[in-house]
């Protein structure tokens, strides 16, 4: 596979043989339907821009449909010309298919997300139902105990006054 170093040298040998400026480069692209900033177009065609990085479906790709019409595969191009371009025609539907695919697994994964996070918020809902069931009955408990405590104690102190324990001393 040819790397983007030896695309943009490819790229800046094009221009130079068909004398091309910026804005006709720009006005090919324009009538391929792409658009590129003249900034960008002129750090992909500046001195040593061949040791940059540039991002290919974004910035080369474009520039080189323009210079070199390498998705237009015609009748007067060799057969190795016309083998290449009908590869990267092939390579750009798989990007393209790849990008779609990943597109629809980024929403699958976000669906997902959501109804992951609409258990868990069922399952917080529910233990928060149980933990206040639990308070209640403790609470209840509670008061139940205090009330036997106090029905103790007045037992006792009924006890401890009564006529009739006086007597058996």
């Amino acid at each position: 596979m040819t790397n983007t170093k030896d695309i943009i040298l490819k790229l800046k040998e094009v221009r130079q043989e068909k004398g091309l400026s910026f804005n006709d480069i720009l006005n090919l692209m324009e009538n391929n339907g792409d658009y590129l900033s003249k900034s960008t177009l002129s750090r992909v065609f500046a001195d040593g821009s061949e040791d940059s990085s540039f991002k290919y479906e974004e910035t080369i790709r474009p520039i080189a449909n323009a210079l070199l019409d390498i998705e237009t595969i015609e009748d007067t191009d060799n057969m190795d010309v016309q083998a290449m371009k009908s590869l990267l025609k092939y390579k750009i539907r798989v990007i393209e298919d790849l990008e779609h695919t990943i597109e629809s697994l980024k929403a699958d994964i976000n669906a997902e997300k959501v109804k992951a996070h609409e258990k868990l918020e069922k399952e917080r809902e529910n233990f928060q139902k149980s933990l206040n069931f639990c308070r209640e009955q403790i609470a209840l408990k509670d008061k139940r105990i205090d009330q036997l405590l106090d029905t103790n104690v007045k037992l006792l102190n009924q006890l401890l006054v009564c006529p009739c324990r006086k007597e058996t001393e």
